[in-house]
């Protein structure tokens, strides 16, 4: 191979445009509504938050035209064809559940739930219901993502042999991720990432290997963790570190018998591909969109998929969310964190 394929994402403008509530006014909301605005067709159509102030003041900020002070008021609004959860991690099971008993298609903020035990009753409520639901793990619909898809799927690579991935952030400022009651840590923020890296790879590891060091409340600061026994590639470990505590390199490498694939950090986001074979490398042009500007991607083809009468992507089915959950649960186990009522 002389080249990278190119991206087969389409243009986020493209998508048909949908009405979109958003649930919880956050940072990440914020980011949301800044790529949906600038990069999509999608409207963004209510805000609802527990208060009615941060929902008039979301609403000002991004001229939508309806803000509620309650979930409840968000979801049963006619208008809304899509609920985005962007809550912390406790709150995702309720506040789903909320918006597919109200008939709604629903985009769930990553990690997406505390538990797989949590993400099988939501998958299970939305496809009882009928209604479209998927994790906004934003990485699986970038251009990047799908240039490494299909070098994956050409075997370019040979025999994969180790997958490297990292994610670190100095976030012990952040106050809801030093707290167990909102399931707070390293792992569902940070390492959600290149665990769900990992796992759209080489697939779901039989055997999970984790140690970590928590911090004075419980929560995780640090862990690392080995996954491999990955069905179709026995001979494949990964290799992954989560912290919150200093900001690592977030960089990520597939490494075969012939050559290897480099996503430069924050290997996340937007940007590209370099593929290393014999001594020479080969790279893809840079991406259109930076930063969260990609979060456009996963809300074009939520879209679509609406649009299109589709309950779940392809390219993140419900039941690898469910089995990514499985995966982040047994590291929990191993390093001792535990969240209070789950």
């Amino acid at each position: 191979m002389t080249s990278l394929p190119i991206s087969r994402v389409p243009d986020p403008m493209d998508a048909p445009t949908k009405n979109w509530g958003i649930l919880a006014p956050g940072g990440i909301a914020t980011a949301m509504a800044h790529a949906l605005a600038a990069f999509t067709r999608q409207r963004v159509v209510a805000v609802g938050s527990r208060s009615q102030e941060r929902a008039d003041a979301f609403a000002a900020k991004f001229a939508v035209p309806k803000a509620y002070g309650s979930y409840e008021a968000l979801v049963a609004d006619a208008d809304v064809d899509i609920v985005y959860v962007a809550s912390p991690h406790s709150e995702h099971r309720a506040q789903a559940l909320l918006a597919i008993e109200a008939g709604k298609a629903v985009l769930v903020e990553k990690a997406f739930a505390r538990s797989a035990a949590e993400a099988r009753d939501m998958v299970d409520a939305a496809r009882a219901k009928g209604v479209a639901a998927m994790e906004a793990m934003w990485t699986r619909f970038l251009p990047r993502t799908d240039i490494v898809r299909q070098v994956l799927a050409d075997g370019v690579l040979g025999e994969i042999v180790t997958l490297l991935a990292d994610h670190g952030q100095a976030l012990t400022h952040v106050p809801r991720l030093m707290r167990p009651e909102l399931a707070g840590g390293a792992l569902l923020d940070l390492g959600i990432y290149p665990v769900s890296f990992a796992c759209f790879a080489l697939g779901t590891p039989a055997r999970v290997t984790a140690t970590g060091q928590l911090t004075d409340t419980g929560v995780d600061a640090q862990d690392s963790i080995c996954l491999d026994q990955f069905p179709g590639h026995p001979h494949a470990q990964a290799l992954l570190n989560c912290a919150l505590r200093s900001k690592t390199p977030t960089t990520a490498a597939i490494c075969g018998a012939d050559a290897r694939l480099e996503l430069d950090g924050d290997f996340y986001t937007p940007g590209a591909v370099r593929l290393v074979r014999d001594g020479q490398a080969v790279v893809s042009p840079p991406p259109p969109l930076t930063g969260h500007q990609g979060m456009a991607y996963e809300a074009a083809h939520f879209a679509q998929l609406v649009a299109d009468g589709q309950a779940e992507s392809p390219l993140l089915p419900l039941d690898e969310t469910v089995a990514i959950m499985g995966v982040l649960d047994a590291v929990r186990q191993q390093v001792g964190v535990s969240f209070p009522g789950e």
